[in-house]
């Protein structure tokens, strides 16, 4: 009865086999779908992203030059007091008569040309009076930046066709913006001046140079006492430490360590390194100090991770021949875990350029106009650059915000290039 029971239960199991094989199938498929489809959402929201980025900040690559012959007329510039002269109002009255306008009494036409005038042309007159007193009398050619709005007119984000009332240049001065560039005196070119200044009040003065050495210093310091720390005592835990409820706290409060949020280290550095040690405020030495306080977990268990994927055969070949335990772990395991090491130090590093939380508690947030003269020098970071001018009022300072931002994600791509490329180039296989 067995026997003439199986031919007609053969063709069932296998209908049962053939239709969980399709269900596993269809599972496959609708697996992969849904990866490629978190894939593409991701890209999508990162194209968005980064073009919202580049189309507000790449006009700030774009400045506009105002060339002007200058006479430093003896009546208002005096050998004795030079800088009592109003040299912007000088250029300004010059400029209105090559344009073939008048003054009125009240100065009303010169103070309207000379919101168009950057003040940096009146302090360039300045200092080569300054410089050479026999340039009294004769006249000087000077360059230098349209003012803000001017630029916005120059680059099309501000419209001729919008209400009077609702932009901050009324008809006449985009008229003599109009005339200014059509006699040749305004020309447009690269912002270099963008990447080789520091911060100003006036936007179209304002760089980047002086947060971007800020950041190098702050970073110098955050690598030379996380990175050696932090291989040090992996290594100690990992290679050395006994294994018992010690170790195993203390690997759970770096772990823990590792998921604070930012702003508390901050909070610590206030405290300790401010009010307790009297480490001088918003400066690159600060900074450096808690930012290595918030990469050092992050170091410390990429290093664990790379000694422990070295394999255990490297360990017992050294002791084999003689070698004892610490130079079998910093002459053979610690190189051969070096990529992974330096892959950990480089992202840990990469993580604290772009933080800002633990920065503004400890006063980088104020308005630095130079580049930082040394590591307890007042100092300012990219972050906290762009954070600062996204506060700002003036609508110019908005596309200089996205193209900090863009110096800002350049930075952090090739610092993660980097460690991409250094993983690669020493990664051994086992």
């Amino acid at each position: 009865m067995t026997d003439a029971a199986l031919p007609t239960a053969q063709p069932s199991l296998r209908q049962t086999v053939e239709a969980r094989l399709k269900r596993r199938h269809a599972e496959e498929l609708r697996f992969r779908f849904y990866g490629r489809a978190a894939i593409i959402v991701a890209l999508l929201f990162l194209a968005v992203l980064v073009g919202r980025i580049v189309a507000q900040g790449y006009t700030t690559f774009v400045d506009y030059q105002l060339s002007l012959p200058v006479y430093v007329d003896p009546a208002r510039v005096q050998v004795d007091d030079l800088s009592g002269a109003n040299y912007d109002l000088l250029i300004a009255d010059q400029t209105l008569a090559r344009l073939g306008e008048k003054d009125d009494e009240l100065g009303t036409q010169s103070g309207k040309l000379m919101e168009l005038i950057s003040t940096d042309l009146g302090f360039q007159v300045l200092e080569k009076v300054k410089a050479d007193h026999s340039l009294i009398g004769k006249t000087i050619t000077i360059t230098g930046p349209v003012r803000a709005d001017g630029q916005l007119y120059y680059k099309g984000q501000m419209k001729r066709t919008t209400d009077e009332s609702e932009r901050k240049l009324d008809n006449q001065q985009l008229a003599w913006l109009d005339r200014l560039k059509a006699k040749g005196l305004v020309k447009g070119g690269f912002n270099f001046g963008f990447l080789t200044k520091s911060d100003s009040t006036e936007p179209e003065q304002a760089g980047v140079l002086g947060a971007i050495v800020g950041s190098a210093m702050m970073l110098l310091v955050t690598a030379s006492l996380a990175i050696p720390v932090g291989v040090l005592a992996a290594t100690y835990l990992e290679e050395f430490a006994p294994k018992g409820r010690w170790s195993d706290l203390i690997e759970v409060n770096i772990n823990n360590l590792a998921a604070v949020p930012s702003i508390v280290y901050g909070l610590l550095g206030l405290a300790v390194f401010i009010n307790w040690l009297g480490v001088p405020r918003s400066s690159p030495l600060v900074g450096g100090l808690v930012m290595a306080l918030m990469a050092l977990p992050t170091v410390i268990i990429a290093t664990r991770s790379a000694l422990k994927a070295v394999p255990p055969s490297i360990r017992e070949a050294a002791l084999g021949v003689g070698a004892s335990r610490t130079q079998t772990v910093f002459h053979h395991v610690l190189p051969l875990a070096m990529p992974g090491v330096m892959t950990g130090a480089i992202l840990s590093l990469a993580h604290a350029l772009g933080e800002t939380a633990p920065l503004l508690m400890i006063g980088m947030i104020s308005f630095v106009p130079g580049v930082p003269q040394g590591f307890t020098g007042a100092a300012t970071v990219l972050p906290v650059q762009v954070f600062i001018w996204e506060n700002a009022s003036e609508r110019a300072f908005e596309e200089r915000t996205a193209a900090a931002i863009l110096v800002l994600l350049t930075f952090m791509i090739i610092m993660n290039m980097a460690a991409i490329l250094l993983r690669r180039r020493f990664e051994r296989r086992w």
